[in-house]
Order: C-alpha cells, then sequence, then structure tokens
C-alpha cells in the first residue's frame, strides 16, 4: 500500500551520555507528545540512547547491551498503534562487530536497521575506533513511505544518498550528531543543498542538542523540499518537537505547514554555546553549582554572567581574592559585577598564605631575587582556597583563562588554571571583550540571568593586567591582544607558514617568539580543564600536537 500522507515529529532532544535508562525515557515522552498530535513518525538523533559521542563506552559489551535492550523495549511499546520511531544506538550485526545505526521501530518490533556507511575520523571525531562501517543502504519501508536513513557523515559524502535515490527511496531522514562551531549552520545548510540537488530528494536532518564535555549540539533541526526550499527549521538552542504534514505530490513530498524559527545571529549563537556547554556540564556531572574567583578582570566576571545564565544567580559563588597588588579599582567592579549579577560574593584575603609561602621557601630561595616564582605563588594560594571552597559545599571550581593566554602560556598551572571547566577556552581575548559589550546590550530568551549592564563598564574599558606586582599589565608580556589574536589564529586554526602571516603585516620577530610561546605551552594545555568548543580548531581533540616538539618555522 502506497501512502499519501504521513505527518512527521523529528524530536530535537538532549540526551546524556551513558544514562541509556534517561535517553529511553526522553524519546519515550517525545514520542507520547508526537501522539497526542497524531503523528506517524517521530525522528531523533544519531545514537540518540546511547548520547553523543559515546567514545569507548562503546567496547564495553554490557553498555551496547543495554542500548540496544532500550530500543527493544521501545519496539514493543509502538504494538499500541501509535507513531513509529527511528532511533539510534550501537548495535550488534550478525558478523559480532558493532554498528553505528539507525533503527526503524513499529507494530512492535525493530522494523529494519541501518548502518552508518561513513565514518568520519578527524576534528573531534574518532568513530572508526570504535565502530565497523556499515553497507551501503538501502530505503526501508514505513507504511508505504520508502524513506532512506542517512547517518549523519553519511550526507556529507555522495554515495550513501546516490545508492539511496537509485534504490528508491522517497525522501531522506537524516539522525545527526553535529557539533556546533562558528559558522556550523550555514555548513550544514550548504551540504544538504549538495545532496538534494544531486538526489532531487527532500531530506531532513535532525540535530542533537545539549552539551557533552567540550563539545555542545545546537539542534538547529530543519528540512529542505526537493527544490530546494526551505521546509521547516527548528530552533537553535532549545529543546523541541517540530510537527509537520508532508504530502504525495506526483514524484515527490510537501511539507505543508513548516514553521521556521528564527536563528541566532553568531554572538548570540557563541553565547548560548556556552551558556549551554557550562550548563550542561555542571548539571549532568550533579554539581549544585559553581564556585570562581571573580578579580574585577573582564575573563572572571564575563565567566561569572555566563554561570548565571546557565545556572541562576544562586547556584553562583564568587570570591574576591586580593592581595597588595590589587587595586581599589578591581575591588570595585569585583563587587559591582556579583551586584549586578545578584550572586554570593565573598572576599578571602590571600596575604597570610602568600607570606605563609614565602617565609617557609625563604632559605632554599635565599640569594635570588624575586621573579615569576613569587607572582605565582599568589596565583596558587587562589587556586588551593578556591578548590577548598570547592571541597567543603561541593561546587565546581569554574576556570577563567581566555584562548589568547591559553595559547602562550599566560596561565599558571595550578593556580588560575584550576579547576573544572572553562566556558571561554576557546574565546580569544578580542572575542571575550566583544561578547562582554554584547551580553550588557542583549538578553536573549531562556537564559537565567538579568538584563541590562551585568559586566560594569569599567571591566570593558580599563587596561588588562594580572595584578600579580606593581603597576604590570598584559602588555608588559604580550603585544596587544589585537595583533596578538591574528597572528594566533594564523597558526592556530589556519596553521600558516611564518612567511604568509608576515605578509599580514606583522613583525617576523614577533611571530617567532608567539610561535616559541605557543609550543612551548603545550604541557599546560594538555593539564587544563575542559572547556566549550567554539573555534573550528579548539585546544582539545582538534589539534593534537607533541609537548615534546622543536620544530619551529624559521623558512
Amino acid at each position: 500500500m502506497i501512502a499519501d500522507r504521513f505527518r512527521l515529529a523529528v524530536a530535537q532532544l538532549n540526551p546524556t551520555v551513558g544514562d541509556v535508562a534517561g535517553n529511553a525515557d526522553l524519546v519515550r515522552k517525545a514520542r507520547e507528545e508526537a501522539a497526542a498530535q497524531g503523528a506517524d513518525l517521530v525522528l531523533t538523533s544519531e545514537l540518540v540512547l546511547a548520547g553523543y559521542l559515546p567514545e569507548d563506552l562503546v567496547l564495553k559489551p554490557a553498555f551496547v547491551r543495554r542500548c540496544m535492550d532500550a530500543a527493544e523495549a521501545l519496539a514493543k511499546e509502538t504494538a499500541d498503534g501509535g507513531p513509529g520511531l527511528i532511533v539510534g544506538s550501537p548495535w550488534y550485526g550478525e558478523d559480532g562487530r558493532v554498528y553505528n545505526a539507525a533503527l526503524l521501530l513499529d507494530q512492535g518490533e525493530v522494523r529494519a536497521v541501518r548502518s552508518k556507511y561513513d565514518l568520519p575520523n578527524y576534528s573531534v571525531f574518532d568513530e572508526k575506533r570504535v565502530f565497523a562501517a556499515g553497507p551501503l543502504p538501502g530505503p526501508v519501508d514505513f507504511r508505504g513511505v520508502r524513506i532512506g536513513l542517512p547517518i549523519c557523515e553519511d550526507i556529507w559524502n555522495d554515495e550513501v544518498c546516490e545508492c539511496l535515490e537509485e534504490t528508491g527511496a522517497e525522501l531522506l531522514l537524516v539522525p545527526n550528531g553535529s557539533p556546533y562551531w562558528e559558522n556550523r549552520a550555514e555548513e550544514r545548510l550548504q551540504v544538504v543543498v549538495s545532496r538534494v540537488v544531486q538526489t532531487s530528494l527532500p531530506l531532513i536532518y535532525c540535530n542533537q542538542l545539549g552539551g557533552q564535555d567540550e563539545l555542545v549540539f545546537d539542534g538547529g533541526s530543519f528540512a529542505l523540499h526537493a527544490d530546494r526550499s526551505l521546509a521547516f527549521q527548528l530552533p537553535q538552542f532549545e529543546t523541541a518537537l517540530g510537527i509537520s504534514d508532508w504530502r504525495r505530490d506526483g514524484d515527490t513530498w510537501i511539507c505543508e505547514n513548516g514553521e521556521v524559527a528564527r536563528l541566532p545571529d553568531l554572538d548570540e549563537a557563541n553565547w548560548r554555546a556556552c551558556v549551554m556547554g557550562l550548563g550542561d556540564y555542571v548539571n549532568k556531572n550533579g554539581f549544585p553549582g559553581v564556585v570562581l574567583g571573580l578579580s574585577g578582570g573582564i575573563d572572571s566576571a564575563i565567566c561569572a554572567a555566563m554561570a548565571v545564565d546557565a545556572l541562576g544567580a544562586d547556584r553562583v559563588h564568587a570570591i574576591m581574592l586580593p592581595y597588595r597588588y590589587t587595586s581599589e579599582e578591581s575591588i570595585k567592579d569585583a563587587a559591582g559585577c556579583a551586584k549586578a549579577l545578584g550572586i554570593r560574593y565573598d572576599t578571602v584575603p590571600i596575604a597570610e598564605p602568600v607570606e605563609g609561602f614565602t617565609r617557609a621557601l625563604g632559605d632554599l630561595f635565599a640569594g635570588t631575587n624575586e621573579d615569576t616564582t613569587e607572582e605565582n605563588l599568589q596565583s596558587r594560594a587562589r587556586g588551593v582556597i578556591l578548590m577548598a571552597v570547592s571541597n567543603k559545599f561541593g561546587k565546581m571550581v569554574m576556570t577563567t583563562g581566555n584562548k589568547s593566554e591559553m595559547s602562550v602560556g599566560y596561565a599558571t598551572l595550578y593556580g588560575d588554571m584550576n579547576g573544572g571547566y572553562n566556558p571561554i577556552k576557546d574565546l580569544y581575548k578580542t572575542q571575550v571583550y566583544h561578547l562582554s559589550a554584547w551580553r550588557n546590550a542583549n538578553r536573549p530568551d531562556g537564559l537565567l540571568g538579568p538584563g541590562g549592564e551585568v559586566i560594569p563598564a569599567n571591566i570593558i574599558t580599563k587596561v588588562p593586567t594580572a595584578e600579580l606586582r606593581e603597576n604590570q599589565t598584559d602588555q608588559d608580556s604580550l603585544p596587544p591582544y589585537d595583533v596578538l589574536d591574528d597572528i594566533l589564529e594564523c597558526l592556530v586554526e589556519d596553521e600558516m607558514s611564518v612567511n604568509d602571516i608576515e605578509k599580514r603585516g606583522h613583525d617576523r620577530a614577533l611571530i617567532h617568539r608567539i610561535e616559541h610561546l605557543l609550543y612551548i605551552a603545550e604541557y599546560k594545555r594538555r593539564q587544563a580543564p575542559p572547556g566549550v568548543k567554539i573555534t573550528e580548531r579548539n585546544f582539545g581533540k582538534d589539534r593534537r600536537y607533541p609537548i615534546t616538539n622543536r620544530f619551529r618555522d624559521r623558512s
């Protein structure tokens, strides 16, 4: 029997890696809501039962079996005559190997299994490590509709969709686990356009939502008709259940009532990604909240604002940790930021612990001059105090270093690098300034923080300083941040040669110095906490440089 109409529900969900029962409940509740709205089929995201990315959990047979059991339990529930389900799960094949599978569940059974053919093995992806590649798939039959089920990476090349079109698929439903980085939504759209042009088939793209360690999945599920026109668009950074009615129109399918959500601009998207990544990390790992050192500088201020937006003011605790070099201006700015955000704010002077360390090391350091060693004792004393507060009250220490400083090692191990998570780890300093000013002028819906000026203007306009010695500024050690960040983007994001960077107008000696600092700070970055991926190449799985490395570009 050939169907002429069906109602589709696209479930944009926020699963948690490893919480198989909880993830199955998310799918179950989405199906119940879809059933109440008369849906025939519910499409969910890639590996929704496992959570994405499951990484080496897939190597544990007990984990794979639990996912399969959950899928089979959901399949039995479809015997109620309600909507069918397309769910993603690890799946043992007849050959005993594990596949990244999309399952069609209907009429009380697992009606079809389709395995991912093109396993990504670049950037943050390492699927060839844990999954076997499936064969080129054919379509599945769902109540008289022949559906192609390419899985995420399968649409980034042409083989799978070409095979599905040639074997009779009428439309393509694609479960995805596509993480966010800048301009990623446009990149996905262009890929989908290419597949639609290639196959002349409508394509429905369902993406995962939520934070998973350093990755944020932004949702943004959408569909294109065969003529490349937009059928519907779900929001980014929000759970959603999109209902759309499809009817057969000659040789194609047309969406009759797709809603089109507004997508955020780049600034809002970056802010929401940082907020979602932090919030999900804290909540999914069971922390009651966060504690951070609020210095009066811009990095800690923006982190505090992101934390309030993610968790609410009552779950954020700020501590000022002043020493003799801390200015009255910084104390005033930190207090003003805490007041604007409505968070708890305490002051714990660090003179006694720092001077205690100095006395304890007096004999050992006798005859030497003061240098960065004594400066770092201040940072490490602050780190110890914050970790003690965390241990006592259970809140996670939030780290506040930006990508510019982490690139060149302008951070102290076991000091300001202490902590569990860093929402601005992948934001350059110039981006931190820009987004701080943006947040003062904007409060998108759904955030938990207040509107208005949440970061005092003086924090944004004053000269940045670590305040570890008299009259210190960041530019004592680093070039202006606009110069530094441009050089770093060339080196880190684009892997440009020194010669090409020099052609952009930068001093060659300075490029050599920044390149050297970038390489020798690798050991620090390996010990840094995780943080939200925003750029195309973050310091994590994207960029895997050796710690021991004598290469320098001196061509």
